[in-house]
C-alpha cells in the first residue's frame, strides 16, 4: 500500500510514518522542506509524484501575526488543490482535523455538533475539513474527518505543556499556568496514529464521516502537572496566572468517543499516567 502523509515532519506526522513503515506500507512523507503546501502547484506536483493508494492529511499551520502569515495558514489548512490533485487509484484521503472546530461545551462533544470554531486555527481547520468533505465527494473519494482532542507523546514540540512540565521535573523550572482552570481530553500520539490507520483501511466507512479521537475523560492543567508529579517522583513548582493561556482554552473539553468505537472498532489504550510515563522515558 503506498502512503502520502502530509505534515511529516510534525509530531504526529512522525509516528505515523514510523508506525505505517513498520507495518510494510510504502511511504511518501511530505514536509516543508519538500514542498510549499502554501502553493497549490507544488503541492499537486508532489501528491502527484508521490502517487499513493491513501492520503494522510496532517499538514497544518499556525501562524497569524501577519496578513501573509494567516493566507499561508488558510491554504495549508484548507489545501483546495489536494482532491484534484489525487491519482485514479487514490481510495481515501484521512485528514487530522481538531476539536478547536467546536465550540466550547460542558457536554461530551459528539460529532453532530456545531462547527463553532475557538480562534483562528479552529476556523481554518473547519475550513478544511468542509472543504474536503464536498471535494471528495464530487471525486468519488472516501474522506475522513479525525477530530483529535489534546494529543501528546514523546518528542512534541517543547513549548507545549507536556514537554513544559516534563521539562521542568527534570530541571526545576517553573510552569507558568493560566489563572482561570482549564481542562483537556489528552489522547495519547499513538493511539491517535492507530485511529488514522484505521481510516484508512476501512473501505465500509462511509465518505465524509467525521469521528471524534479523545479518551472521554477531561482532566485539568492542575491535575496533569500532579499526575507528572507522581510519575516522575519530582516536585514541579508552578505559578498560577502567569501563564495568558489559548484563545481555544476551556473549563471543559471532552469527546464522546462512541462514534470510533462503533465504526472503527477503536478504543484508547494508554491512559493519561501512562502516557506521561512513557513520554518521561522517552527524554
Amino acid at each position: 500500500m503506498r502512503a502520502l502523509v502530509t505534515g511529516a515532519g510534525g509530531f504526529v506526522g512522525r509516528h505515523l510514518v514510523s508506525r505505517l513503515r513498520s507495518d510494510g506500507w510504502e511511504v511518501t512523507g511530505l514536509t516543508r522542506a519538500d514542498a510549499d503546501l502554501a502553493d497549490p502547484v507544488a503541492a499537486a506536483r508532489a501528491v502527484a509524484a508521490a502517487d499513493p493508494d491513501v492520503v494522510f492529511a496532517l499538514a497544518a499551520g499556525r501562524a497569524k501575526a501577519t496578513a501573509a502569515q494567516r493566507a499561508a495558514t488558510v491554504a495549508v489548512n484548507t489545501s483546495p488543490w489536494l482532491v484534484d490533485a489525487l491519482p485514479d487509484r487514490c481510495r481515501a484521503v484521512v485528514r487530522l482535523g481538531s476539536s478547536t472546530e467546536y465550540a466550547a461545551s460542558p457536554h461530551p462533544l459528539a460529532e453532530d455538533a456545531a462547527l463553532e470554531p475557538r480562534g483562528f486555527f479552529g476556523a481554518t481547520k473547519a475550513a478544511g475539513s468542509l472543504l474536503l468533505q464536498a471535494a471528495a465527494a464530487e471525486r468519488g473519494v472516501r474522506a475522513a474527518v479525525l477530530r483529535a482532542f489534546q494529543v501528546y507523546g514523546p518528542h512534541d514540540h517543547p513549548t507545549r505543556l507536556v514537554p513544559v512540565v516534563l521539562a521542568a521535573a527534570r530541571t526545576g523550572a517553573t510552569v507558568p499556568l493560566p489563572a482561570a482552570v482549564s481542562r483537556r481530553d489528552w489522547v495519547w500520539v499513538g493511539d491517535v496514529v492507530d485511529a488514522c490507520v484505521r481510516a484508512a483501511v476501512a473501505d465500509d466507512l462511509p465518505g465524509g464521516t467525521v469521528l471524534n479521537i479523545g479518551t472521554g475523560v477531561q482532566t485539568s492543567v492542575a491535575d496533569l502537572v500532579a499526575t507528572a508529579e507522581a510519575v516522575t517522583g519530582r516536585r514541579i513548582a508552578t505559578a498560577a496566572g502567569a501563564h495568558p493561556g489559548r484563545d481555544w482554552d476551556t473549563a471543559d473539553w471532552v469527546a464522546d468517543r462512541s462514534a470510533a468505537g462503533r465504526m472503527l472498532g477503536w478504543e484508547p489504550t494508554v491512559d493519561l499516567a501512562e502516557g506521561l510515563a512513557r513520554t518521561w522515558a522517552a527524554t
